[in-house]
């Protein structure tokens, strides 16, 4: 196992990215009325997750670091909530939204194990 030297060796910070890209992928299917609605709501929510991580663990603060990690597991709900919204109104299918669905899964599980362990710490 390779030792984390910085944040992008974090497994969450990794699958974050891969959330982004998937959101970003998934977004372009929406109809183009939604770039301003929940298009942009979905991207923000997306890139907030590895962003936060990336931004709590550059502020050398256990402290911080565990309020910007809880920020982005805020962020995962939010993003949850608007990929049932996006299938809610018929603009994504659930067959669309799978994949995102299962890396936002992982990424929560993982943010919930990292937070776990600092918490303890």
């Amino acid at each position: 196992m390779n030792p984390i030297r910085d944040y992008k060796d974090l497994a969450v910070w990794q699958r974050g990215r891969e959330l982004v890209r998937e959101i970003y992928r998934i977004t372009n299917m929406l109809p183009r009325e939604e770039l301003f609605g929940l298009s942009s709501q979905l991207r923000r929510a997306a890139v907030s997750i590895p962003s936060n991580i990336a931004e709590g663990y550059g502020r050398q603060a256990l402290n911080d670091y565990i309020r910007f990690l809880k920020i982005a597991r805020g962020s995962c709900y939010e993003l949850e909530t608007q990929l049932i919204l996006c299938t809610d109104l018929g603009l994504l299918s659930e067959a669309e939204t799978e994949t995102a669905d299962s890396l936002l899964k992982q990424t929560q599980k993982l943010l919930f194990s990292l937070l776990r362990s600092l918490e303890l710490s």
